[in-house]
């Protein structure tokens, strides 16, 4: 059966945005954040460690690893190297899209107005990443602009709380929401941030 990129965000309802500086802690860092219940993880190409610690997040049994911040076809290719099960971008263009689009691999492109959305339908996706999200004018600008896009869905990041996801959870568009805090300071912490944020109910 092949995954969509809708299965994965209805995996759990916390993807945990992660920038892994020691290629070292990403097996114990994913192997908590699966036992803690989140098992999709999106490992940002923000690092020289990113493309290592995919690999090793892969060896984790139950995870669900996938790439963000990739804003080139050469980042998709490498992150797709490294073993990625989904492509995650901050924006939306053609020349992003269309490889993605064409390999059949679960893709959530970013977009922050209407514009954004109307080209991605115009490429035949429907699913969406708003980012970012608070800056862009929080819940109330999501609202705003899903109210003419009936058909989209989305995973609102950037500035995501752990205090504030509940209230976008809520709101029946939204799928999931991508947040960053749930890496705590020791891995045991990160465990019981995962299965703190993998509780989250709308």
């Amino acid at each position: 059966m092949t995954v969509t990129i809708s299965d994965i965000m209805q995996t759990s309802p916390v993807i945990p945005v992660l920038v892994v500086h020691d290629a070292a802690q990403a097996r114990p860092m994913a192997e908590a954040l699966v036992k803690g219940g989140l098992r999709v993880l999106e490992v940002t190409l923000r690092t020289p460690a990113a493309l290592e610690a995919i690999a090793e997040m892969k060896n984790v049994e139950g995870a669900i690893v996938g790439a963000g911040t990739v804003v080139s076809a050469e980042q998709f290719k490498q992150a797709m190297d490294a073993g990625s099960e989904f492509i995650v971008s901050p924006g939306l263009t053609e020349t992003i899209a269309r490889p993605i689009i064409d390999s059949r691999v679960p893709f959530l492109p970013g977009i922050a107005n209407a514009g954004d959305i109307m080209r991605g339908l115009d490429l035949g996706l429907t699913h969406f990443k708003f980012f970012p999200a608070e800056a862009s004018g929080g819940l109330k600008a999501l609202k705003a602009l899903a109210a003419p896009f009936y058909q989209a869905k989305f995973c609102p990041t950037g500035g995501i709380t752990e205090a504030s996801a509940p209230e976008w959870l809520a709101f029946d568009p939204v799928l999931c929401v991508g947040g960053s805090w749930i890496v705590g300071a020791t891995h045991a912490e990160t465990e019981t941030r995962a299965h703190a944020a993998a509780g989250l109910k709308a």
